[in-house]
């Protein structure tokens, strides 16, 4: 475990002359709730208090989220949605015939990208890399997805879809963002709100201590951003990344958007080296602290909570994992995700 202090949030986030061009991320919740209102498969996720870690542990359950099993149904899937609310179609079954989105994904953003091009009648392309199990590329498929094979790893599949978008005139939907593309991105980050507004609705008092797992840094800069907006900066707010793929931590310790080398993790859905710009921002200016977790502490926490009926992956424990080596302390009120189910 390896923690470290965000001196830039005192300064309001990093210089601007390095985010030049990147949105702060959205905190405008009543969009994607008023969306989602609309959608029969929507419904509010629990807020579930957890036992034997010393403080007052709630952990938002993202396990059932639209029966896709995580939070990513909120973020792809609102993207897609809104595009064909945008159209005012009569039939919304029909809205985005003869569109294509194409994506690449290591697990739960291409089966959000799936399951909103089926519902809206668009078409849906996801690259996986070779590491990706045929388990996962059945379930796209299910979902009436085309499953395209390419490279070695996240990053060159990334990089196919891309290239496919380009060629095909297809609409790039990426979780992430980068210099030139943040416009979809920023919008799917503003799917999360919709979980971030309801834990607050559910919280029974203010969190003292907030712990957000990273990837690319959607979930943890959408949440925190919607977090500052509502409790202020009362609560400490921790990103919890991979000891592998430590991208946001390295990029606040440069003070700039860095790419990192590592080890493949276990954390598969956090394993990100390189972190999307919004997020970056906005970290920046809201989280506290980033801190790393390794594969044995994200580990160690699955059993505990399957004797909980809260079984997940440990990318979907790596909050808790964060909150068990840390040890707040017995007042503490801590908030914290389950990102995604068992199956992720």
């Amino acid at each position: 475990m390896d923690i470290l202090e965000n001196a830039w949030r005192p300064q309001g986030g990093l210089d601007e002359d390095v985010m030049a061009g990147v949105p702060w991320p959205s905190v405008e919740a009543g969009r994607p709730v008023e969306l989602l209102a609309r959608c029969p498969a929507a419904a509010t996720t629990p807020l579930t208090v957890l036992d034997g870690l010393g403080a007052t542990v709630w952990a938002k359950d993202e396990r059932g989220r639209m029966g896709l099993g995580s939070f990513k149904a909120l973020g792809a899937a609102y993207v897609i949605g809104h595009e064909a609310d945008a159209t005012g179609a009569e039939d919304m079954s029909t809205a985005l015939e003869g569109r294509t989105y194409v994506t690449a994904s290591a697990g739960n953003h291409g089966m959000s990208v799936a399951a909103g091009a089926r519902v809206f009648g668009a078409k849906a392309v996801v690259y996986l890399a070779e590491t990706v199990p045929e388990g996962f590329a059945q379930r796209l498929r299910d979902k009436g997805a085309e499953v395209v094979r390419e490279g070695a790893e996240y990053a060159a599949s990334m990089a196919a879809a891309a290239n496919a978008a380009e060629a095909k005139g297809w609409t790039l939907l990426s979780d992430s963002s980068w210099p030139g593309y943040v416009d979809i991105p920023h919008r799917l980050m503003e799917g999360y709100l919709a979980m971030a507004a309801e834990a607050v609705e559910q919280c029974p008092k203010t969190p003292t201590h907030i712990y957000l797992q990273a990837g690319v840094g959607g979930l943890a800069g959408a949440c925190a951003a919607y977090f500052r907006a509502v409790w202020g900066g009362a609560p400490r707010i921790t990103v919890v990344e991979p000891a592998a793929a430590p991208a946001l931590m390295e990029s606040i310790r440069a003070g700039k958007p860095v790419v990192t080398e590592g080890p493949v993790s276990n954390m598969g859905r956090l394993d990100c080296k390189e972190p999307s710009l919004i997020a970056l921002k906005g970290l920046a200016r809201d989280a506290d602290a980033f801190l790393t977790i390794t594969d044995e502490e994200a580990e160690g926490v699955l059993a505990e909570l399957e004797a909980q009926d809260m079984a997940t992956t440990t990318s979907g424990a790596a909050g808790i994992a964060a909150v068990k080596e840390m040890n707040p302390g017995a007042d503490a009120r801590v908030l914290t995700i389950i990102s995604e189910d068992a199956e992720g």
